[in-house]
């Protein structure tokens, strides 16, 4: 029992010895550095108080590339605002990308119902694919019934100059007439810098536009026409048992999602593309004039897709069916009208630059006078990011105002009447939108 009675007070000894050393052996000291002290705050940081992470780390943004081109711009599809650019307002010859507004014209003629894309087309011999033996040609022949369907895709996927003679002789009966359509689209377009002579972009000085329009060009493709948008993304198409492959190297690049849009050479130029590709909400149009080779043009255009998607995104604030702020109307049937945008405000804005971005408006009057149809505007929101004006849109009526009855309007003039002749014009942040001065603008993505 004596024995037993010892072991256990010994057991118990050295229990109490070993938890007093694990004890010590768990003390920090704190006279040794932690080098992982950074990483565990790095971690922990979005527990922080409140379960809320922290605000992100201010991006610093590179330069965008530099390339060799003649000419380059990066564009956002949603506002049409440039990321970056250079010379892309000057004076460049297009090359195949003219067809961009043939196969525009043609797609228009298409959604108004005046042509049938299973119509047959009888092949004239201006169109015969021999006048065009050193070019890109689909290959038709004089005589020759052939669908619009067929002519669209060889113009569009082939490059075919033939394919656009053979579709302007049918709408417009002379190459010219159609050139003519080609031009006035343009203008309602907004390329200011643009004119053509041809349908299909063999070298003509007055074949002319920018890497900014053709862009643009590209942009209203997308918008206007995504039935034939669709056929800028397939890859190959036979026609008279001859198949030829899409030259946009970038729709067999699987790294970025490019659907489009259109490439063009000449040897008086170097090689041209205009490519759009999309990342989660977001797409970019990339326009590049003048590269040494095929191989180029796609490198480069990839380069500013790449770069656009990596530093910006898309911020979108307001949408159109909310109402920013109303104003007070005199000889009306209402008392105010409430006011928005038309559409959805969407831009493309440095990452993590949301907290600097600064929202105000300006309003024809600072009260208004009725009647008020809906949709008529009333003045501008402007998106700023450091003073910087990014975009700016119209603010309309949202609901209309009749004129009022004898008795409001006889008050409404004795209030017009003293009225300050100054008062003609108002300006200021949306006080119902806090966030549109405030910044942080909780913006959907």
């Amino acid at each position: 029992m004596r024995i037993s009675n010892v072991l256990i007070a010994c057991l118990v000894s050295c229990c109490t010895v070993l938890a007093a050393q694990a004890a010590a052996n768990n003390q920090k000291d704190n006279s040794i550095p932690d080098p992982f002290a950074g990483m565990k705050n790095q971690a922990a940081a979005p527990q922080a108080a409140g379960g809320q992470a922290q605000a992100p780390v201010p991006m610093v943004l590179p330069d965008p590339p530099m390339l060799e081109d003649q000419a380059w711009a990066l564009i956002d599809y949603f506002s049409g605002h440039v990321i970056c650019e250079h010379n892309s307002q000057a004076k460049i010859w297009p090359a195949s990308l003219t067809k961009m507004m043939t196969s525009y014209v043609i797609g228009m003629e298409v959604k108004a119902g005046r042509l049938n894309l299973d119509s047959d087309i009888v092949i004239p011999e201006d169109a015969w694919s021999k006048n065009y033996s050193d070019s890109s040609k689909m290959f038709i022949e004089v005589g020759k019934e052939i669908k619009v369907r067929d002519l669209v895709k060889g113009i569009i996927i082939q490059s075919g100059n033939d394919a656009c003679v053979a579709m302007a002789l049918h709408l417009a009966g002379t190459e010219q007439g159609f050139v003519g359509v080609m031009n006035s689209y343009a203008q309602k377009l907004g390329l200011k810098n643009t004119h053509f002579s041809n349908v299909h972009g063999l070298y003509d000085e007055q074949n002319y536009s920018t890497a900014y329009d053709m862009a643009l060009m590209g942009r209203a493709l997308i918008r206007d026409l995504p039935e034939e948008y669709v056929l800028y993304s397939q890859k190959e198409f036979t026609f008279n048992g001859i198949k030829q492959y899409n030259r946009n190297r970038l729709l067999w690049d699987n790294s970025v999602h490019v659907d489009g849009i259109k490439t063009g050479h000449l040897s008086q130029v170097g090689y041209n593309l205009v490519a759009s590709a999309t990342e989660d909400n977001m797409r970019l149009i990339a326009s590049v004039i003048g590269a040494k080779s095929d191989k180029q043009r796609a490198a480069d255009c990839k380069a500013l897709l790449t770069y656009g998607f990596r530093y910006f995104e898309l911020y979108s604030p307001f949408s159109a069916d909310k109402v920013l702020l109303s104003r007070e109307v005199r000889m009306g049937s209402e008392s105010k009208v409430d006011l928005g945008l038309a559409a959805p405000l969407q831009l493309m804005i440095p990452r993590t630059s949301q907290n600097r971005i600064k929202i105000g408006y300006r309003l024809k009057s600072p009260y208004f006078v009725a009647p008020i149809e809906q949709g008529e505007e009333l003045g501008f929101l402007e998106v700023k990011l450091d003073e910087r004006v990014l975009a700016s849109a119209p603010l309309v009526a949202k609901n209309a105002v009749a004129e009022g009855n004898f008795f409001s309007k006889t008050w409404d003039r004795i209030m017009l009447f003293f009225s300050s002749p100054d008062d003609t014009e108002a300006e200021g942040s949306t006080p119902e939108a806090q966030s549109a001065e405030s910044a942080e603008q909780k913006a959907p993505k």
